[in-house]
C-alpha cells in the first residue's frame, strides 16, 4: 500500500496572536505542523509499521518553517517527502491546494491519501474532501480508526451525528482524520538527527507538470478579507457566604441584570 499524507504549516495558536488593521502581526509568530496533520502522519506511520505500507508526505509552501515540519514528519517515521515550493501559491485557498495535491497524487499513484480533518488556522475542513472529488475517488471524513482488510479495501470508523459509523472503502481513497484517532508520537533524538539528513523532493508547479492557471490560481473560491480580535470578556462575579443568601442574590441578579427571567 502506498500512502500519501498531507501536512500544513500553521501559526502556533498556543501563543498570543496580535491583530492590527485587519491583519495578523507577523513579528514574533512561530509556525508548527497543523495538529490534525500530526494525527494523519501518526496514522500513516502506524500503517507502515503494522502493514508494511510505503509512506510519503507532501507540504505546500516555501521557507525554513515548511522544511522544519517536513523533517518532523521524517522523525515521526515517514519515509519520503515532497515540498511544493512555488511563490505563485502564496495566496491560494482550499480549492487551489486541492488541485495542486491532485497533481501530486496522480503523479505518485497512491492507494490511500490521509489528511487532517481541518487546519487549526482556518478550520475550513475542505481540502481533503475537494481533493477526493477532483480525483474521482471515495472519501470518508472525521475518521477515528483505519483497519486494512486486504490490498484493495480498508475499514474505517468515523464520528457521525448519531455515533460511530463503520465504512468499508475500496481503494484508492481519501480519509480525513480526527484528532481522536491517535496520540502522535514524540520523535526520539536519534530519529530527529537522522531526519536532518533525509532528502526532500522540492518541486514548483512546472516540475509538477501544471501551471498557476491550471490549478485555479486565478479563480479562487474563497478569500480571507479580514482578521478580527476576539471580544474580551468581563470578569465574572464570585459569591461567598451563606448558600441561601447567595442563591437569592444570584437569582436577583439573573433577573434584574442578566434579564434571564
Amino acid at each position: 500500500m502506498k500512502i500519501l499524507t498531507t501536512i500544513k504549516k500553521v501559526v502556533d495558536v498556543e501563543l498570543n496572536i496580535n491583530v492590527e488593521n485587519g491583519t495578523i502581526v507577523e513579528d514574533g509568530l512561530q509556525y508548527v505542523m497543523n495538529a490534525w496533520d500530526e494525527n494523519a502522519v501518526e496514522a500513516a506511520v502506524q500503517l507502515k509499521e503494522n502493514n508494511k505500507a510505503e509512506t510519503t508526505l507532501v507540504s505546500i509552501g516555501g521557507g525554513e518553517d515548511v522544511t522544519k515540519i517536513i523533517r518532523k514528519g521524517f522523525a515521526m517515521g515517514i519515509e519520503n517527502a515532497i515540498q511544493i515550493d512555488d511563490a505563485s501559491l502564496a495566496g491560494a485557498d482550499s480549492s487551489v491546494y486541492a488541485k495542486v495535491l491532485q497533481k501530486v497524487a496522480e503523479k505518485g499513484d497512491y492507494d490511500l491519501i490521509i489528511t487532517g480533518k481541518q487546519a487549526q488556522d482556518t478550520d475550513n475542513g475542505q481540502t481533503g474532501i475537494m481533493l477526493a472529488e477532483n480525483l474521482g475517488i471515495p472519501c470518508v471524513s472525521n475518521v477515528v480508526a483505519i483497519e486494512p482488510i486486504d490490498d484493495q479495501t480498508i475499514k474505517v470508523s468515523r464520528l457521525g451525528d448519531a455515533g460511530t459509523e463503520i465504512v468499508e472503502m475500496t481503494l484508492p481513497g481519501v480519509v480525513t482524520v480526527s484528532d481522536s484517532i491517535n496520540e502522535p508520537r514524540l520523535p526520539q533524538m536519534r530519529s530527529i538527527m537522522m531526519a536532518k539528513k533525509k532528502k526532500i523532493a522540492v518541486m514548483d508547479l512546472g516540475a509538477l507538470g501544471t501551471s498557476f492557471d491550471e490549478v485555479g490560481g486565478n479563480a479562487k473560491k474563497s478569500e480571507i478579507v479580514e482578521f478580527m480580535k476576539s471580544e474580551s470578556r468581563q470578569a465574572g462575579q464570585k459569591f461567598e457566604g451563606d448558600p441561601a443568601e447567595i442563591t437569592a442574590q444570584v437569582v436577583n441578579l439573573l433577573s434584574s441584570e442578566a434579564k434571564v427571567f
